[in-house]
């Protein structure tokens, strides 16, 4: 048997799609993971909002010139009246991730991050820098 909504004032439904991953904008985009980025001094800086969200539960990846931030969240809720049964519980799993194309010529050691107050901030170099090119010999016969 459900419980009825207004016996202890809450929907099952109501807190999980508080939750921001939920939530949609006015141009019916999900308002996590909201990012600007500007260049300034030779550096691109991504600023994306991640709210709620832990630093170790967050993930930057660069592979094949993209770079891609992957964000999860586990969370298990559970309320319980004055006798100490359960009268509300709930188990939230979910994932989210985009991916920026940054250029081949971008390395790992190039990218710059910092997760402060629900806020990644990427600092990446805008222009290609020129490796030192390994001197290659061709061994004479």
């Amino acid at each position: 048997m459900l419980m009825p909504r207004d016996r202890y004032g809450l929907s099952l439904f109501d807190e999980m799609l508080n939750d921001p991953f939920f939530k949609k904008s006015e141009n019916n985009r999900s308002s996590i993971m909201k990012t600007d980025i500007y260049e300034k001094d030779g550096f691109y800086h991504l600023e994306m909002e991640l709210p709620g969200y832990a630093k170790e539960n967050i993930q930057a990846e660069l592979k094949d010139g993209y770079l891609t931030i992957t964000a999860v969240k586990n969370e298990n809720k559970d309320e319980k009246d004055a006798k100490g049964t359960v009268v509300f519980q709930e188990r939230y799993t979910g994932k989210c991730s985009r991916s920026f194309h940054v250029g081949t010529a971008i390395r790992e050691e190039d990218v710059k991050a910092r997760f402060e107050n629900g806020v990644l901030t990427l600092t990446i170099p805008t222009h290609e820098q020129k490796r030192a090119e390994e001197k290659k010999v061709i061994s004479i016969a």
